[in-house]
């Protein structure tokens, strides 16, 4: 039972390690995936003055 929980142990760190690595690594293989949606939003704005 204790490698099980050592086995599971170790994917949960292996997961976070290559989640961080994509993290830093990803923008410069996949800019697609990291950049932001450019779209110009134009919306009507009321003030209201008392």
């Amino acid at each position: 039972m204790w490698r099980l929980i050592k086995f599971l142990l170790f994917l949960v760190v292996l997961a976070a390690l290559a989640l961080i690595a994509y993290a830093y690594v990803g923008p410069i293989f996949f800019p697609a995936d990291f950049a932001a949606p450019v779209e110009e939003v134009t919306k009507p704005v009321t003030l209201d003055v008392d």
